[in-house]
């Protein structure tokens, strides 16, 4: 446990207190290299204390948290660009151990929670009004629980350190605590911080945890809980609860199955829904389904719960446009991913009935679509010119044409623009106000729906799909009447791989989902070949990558150099 024996022997001290960027609330931290007494005597150094305890909440998801791209790139969504990264190309070909896993999951959270405590223990010598004191005290309470959740989802249970701030003198808990007191004192900590906090933050506040992202929070956790990774009837040899034994088996999951644990999860995302202040963003009279692609690019919108303060950026251009814009390229879209979009008119690609031309394949597609994937002659921006001009990744004679093509630039003929902001490119003028949503709307109405039916049936999962999809620009939006559970199910799993591509959650769903199988497969790309004059020729799949699966892999597990500093620290099944 690294963290818990260098973090919390050595601390952050308040040595790490650091200047940042100017991302909206984040630029007040301005401070380095004082101690702990300095820091708390001062009003402005004790507020940016906690602000530096915001800075890495994105970290799991985002795009570049590993060197060849974030977690899309070691699910099936993405190729990442080259092998760099043992840990996601170890997840993609089913490879990962102990001894090459990335820690930064451990290292990161434990260092936040940490800087919580010490926070804690301060805080009452601060001169601060008391009002500001408990503010700030319910800020930092939730942001503890949120790297809580973090640790929970990659490892299941993971040592719980209260409020307690450790020396190196100290005996610190190698203990990990059961995956239920996990789930359960994350979901306190929450309900403690919403009875605090205001439920919208605004004005200077505004990206500041609120009651509405403890409520969130408390809703995601909840529904990773009762799903059947973690909550299983009838655990085998196929999941972590079912190769575990002794002592590993309650961290991994629940050790009896309890279906009221769907209605936790339907009650928590209800709770917010019935707030009435959030809503999707919908504008399907400037195109269809443009509200989809626009929340993306706005700073503040009725659609975000919880996000990742940012100044102005061209991030995710720089990591995901092609090369002709500047971009690195980032994670490359499978063809799979992209076959499973379906027609405008609600029909997946191989209904008969969908009206789907295998030589116009990009015609008549779900609108989400084109807002989430790059193909060839998809028009984008230059950084000489503002009006879109094609992206050409076609062949001529199997050779690449131009930087951006398929064995040139990309490495399965497509890039991704998901929540790219059509009127920014690297290395240009033109930038991005955009915040990174952390969790937004869209998934409380998925989240609602998946244990609303988990629950009672479809009846009540009918609405907030449809809301997903009415926005999307589907015509007619509306799912087949009479979906059995089973149906419903695998339409909510189509919203969410579809609706929350590349915002961190494929990785995690197929996981609690139990669908490991979904990622033992030959995934491919596809080539589209043109003549010189750049008539089309034709396409033809290509393989690109074989990714695997096993049972240990649904959880990740504790880096070696942890488990081997104490026999407390008991690893996770088939590591």
């Amino acid at each position: 446990m690294k963290n818990l024996y260098y973090v919390f022997f050595w601390g952050i001290a308040v040595a790490a207190i650091s200047s940042c960027k100017k991302d909206g609330f984040l630029g007040q931290t301005q401070t380095s290299n004082l101690t702990e007494d300095v820091v708390f005597k001062d009003s402005v150094n004790t507020t940016a204390f906690l602000t530096n305890i915001y800075i890495n909440i994105g970290f799991s998801e985002g795009a570049t948290r590993f060197s060849n791209g974030g977690l899309d790139v070691a699910s099936d969504e993405a190729k990442p660009y080259d092998n760099s990264a043992t840990t996601t190309i170890g997840f993609a070909n089913g490879s990962v151990d102990a001894n090459t896993v990335a820690g930064d999951a451990y290292s990161i959270c434990y260092t936040n929670i940490r800087a919580v405590n010490v926070l804690f223990k301060n805080l009452p010598k601060a001169p601060l009004r008391a009002e500001t004191k408990a503010q700030m005290k319910a800020e930092a309470r939730f942001l503890r629980a949120w790297y809580y959740a973090i640790l929970l989802k990659h490892y299941g249970g993971i040592p719980l350190v209260g409020d307690t701030v450790y020396s190196y003198k100290d005996h610190i808990p190698a203990q990990r605590a059961s995956f239920k007191d996990c789930v359960d004192y994350i979901v306190a900590e929450c309900d403690s911080a919403a009875t605090v906090l205001p439920v919208k933050q605004e004005g200077l506040l505004f990206g500041r945890a609120s009651g509405s992202a403890c409520m969130a929070l408390k809703m995601r956790v909840l529904l990773y809980a009762a799903s059947p990774l973690f909550n299983d009837p009838s655990p085998g040899a196929d999941s972590p609860l079912g190769i575990a034994s002794g002592n590993v088996k309650p961290l991994v999951g629940y050790t009896e199955y309890d279906v009221s644990r769907w209605q936790k999860a339907a009650d928590a995302a209800k709770a917010l829904m019935d707030l009435n202040q959030f809503q999707l963003v919908v504008d399907n009279a400037t195109a269809a389904g443009y509200g989809f692609q626009y929340l993306f690019s706005q700073r503040v919108n009725t659609e975000y719960v919880w996000q990742l303060m940012k100044g102005s950026n061209q991030d995710l251009e720089n990591a995901y446009l092609p090369p002709s814009r500047g971009g690195h390229g980032g994670g490359f879209p499978y063809q799979e991913f992209v076959d499973a979009f379906e027609m405008s008119n609600g029909l997946p690609i191989t209904d008969p009935a969908s009206g789907y031309d295998a030589n116009d394949p990009y015609h008549g597609r779900d609108p989400r679509l084109a807002y989430s994937v790059l193909h060839d002659q998809s028009k984008y921006i230059t950084n000489m010119s503002l009006t879109p001009t094609p992206i050409n990744i076609y062949t001529v004679n199997g050779q690449g044409v131009g930087v951006d093509a398929i064995y040139a630039g990309t490495k399965t003929g497509y890039y991704s623009n998901k929540m790219l902001d059509p009127e920014a490119v690297p290395n240009s003028f033109n930038q991005s106000d955009r915040c990174i949503p952390l969790i937004r709307y869209a998934e409380v109405l998925l989240s609602y729906a998946e244990a609303i039916n988990e629950l009672n049936g479809p009846a009540e999962a009918y609405a907030p799909v449809e809301q997903i999809r009415m926005r999307a620009g589907l015509n007619p939006y509306q799912l087949p009447v009479g979906l059995t559970k089973e149906q419903m199910r695998s339409a909510i799993q189509h919203e969410r791989r579809i609706e929350l591509a590349f915002e961190g959650h494929r990785f995690w769903d197929v996981r609690r989902w139990k669908l490991g199988n979904t990622q033992d497969v030959q995934l491919t790309g596809l080539e589209v070949k043109r003549t010189g004059a750049g008539a089309l020729v034709g396409y033809n799949r290509v393989n690109v990558r074989k990714h695997g699966f096993k049972p240990a892999l649904y959880l990740w597990p504790l880096p070696s150099g942890e488990v081997a500093k104490s026999p407390l620290t008991l690893q996770n099944p088939g590591y």
